[in-house]
């Protein structure tokens, strides 16, 4: 459950596309409150963890057949153990309650009988308002004037304001990221368009953190330091719809004892407030016993 960086998502060999993706968070019924998804295409150079944010993304799906007459409001998930490339990851729903305008449920993500994540669904019924405001969307450098991010997959275009590699331990600046993605095709249906927010809601939390430090980068990352997220954390604000681009916004408040936070935002090109998310990211020294250890294998 990696940080992007340079050990995943990086070569074209992986063949990763926008449409290839949305098919991949289909999940499919294996018994009462019981579901299944496959875990993809293993990274260019042969890395085998699945991104922890894929998980929560099939979660959203899972949910979303479970509570079929409500919306995906928010997801938390712990990770807890790495779910690898190869058998199906496997969807158990603990159904904590369920109204009429709300529900509940607990997730536990298990792949060959292991645990190794919970994700705590909430799921309503959207009411109208009786009051409303949103953070309003940052003031920063429009996609046309920001920089191309080497995250390849057909479909997708990720542009950084201000950044020009995320991954280096060079590229020194305030602990805050800004990121424009193009999706095409840009899924219509609610749960379809909620995975694919929270998809990209763990990606970049880590760079965030060590952007503020020099010396430091997620090229490092499974290396010379162990990174991982740990957590995420979206919610997601009615209703979640788009044209064009999509501005994530991050912001490190704090690092030590050997873990991060990051807070963030998902706005439209237009301004308006769709999502917000948060991440708790592990960053540590590589253990020497991890040098044992295969580099592709390592979290």
């Amino acid at each position: 459950m990696s940080e992007i960086s340079a050990t995943t998502e990086t070569s074209p060999a992986t063949h990763w596309s926008v449409s290839g993706l949305l098919d991949l968070f289909e999940v499919v019924a294996d018994g009462p409150d019981r579901f299944v998804g496959a875990t993809g295409l293993a990274g260019g150079d042969e890395r085998q963890v699945v991104e922890g944010t894929q998980l929560v993304a099939q979660a959203i799906m899972a949910a979303a057949q479970r509570f079929a007459d409500k919306s995906i409001r928010s997801v938390h998930a712990v990770f807890a153990r790495a779910v690898l490339v190869g058998p199906p990851a496997e969807y158990a729903i603990d159904v904590v309650s369920e109204g009429r305008s709300t529900a509940a449920a607990v997730i536990s993500v298990l792949q060959n009988g292991k645990r190794c994540a919970t994700i705590t669904v909430l799921a309503d019924v959207p009411s109208a308002d009786i009051i409303t405001h949103h953070l309003p969307r940052p003031d920063v450098t429009a996609p046309a004037e920001a920089n191309p991010c080497a995250m390849p997959m057909a479909g997708r275009e990720v542009r950084l304001v201000d950044v020009v590699d995320v991954n280096s331990p060079d590229e020194v600046g305030p602990p805050e990221l800004y990121a424009w993605l193009h999706y095409d095709p840009i899924p219509a249906r609610d749960d379809l368009a909620k995975a694919l927010i929270a998809y990209f809601t763990g990606h970049l939390g880590i760079s965030t953190t060590m952007r503020a430090h020099a010396g430091i980068g997620t090229s490092q990352s499974h290396v010379t330091v162990s990174t991982a997220p740990m957590t995420v954390t979206v919610s997601f604000h009615e209703q979640v719809r788009w044209d064009g681009w999509l501005l994530y916004s991050h912001e490190s408040t704090q690092v030590g004892a050997g873990m991060s936070y990051v807070r963030g935002t998902v706005h439209t090109e237009e301004g308006e407030l769709i999502a917000s998310f948060a991440q708790d990211g592990l960053i540590r020294p590589l253990r020497t016993s991890d040098n044992t250890i295969a580099e592709h294998s390592r979290l």
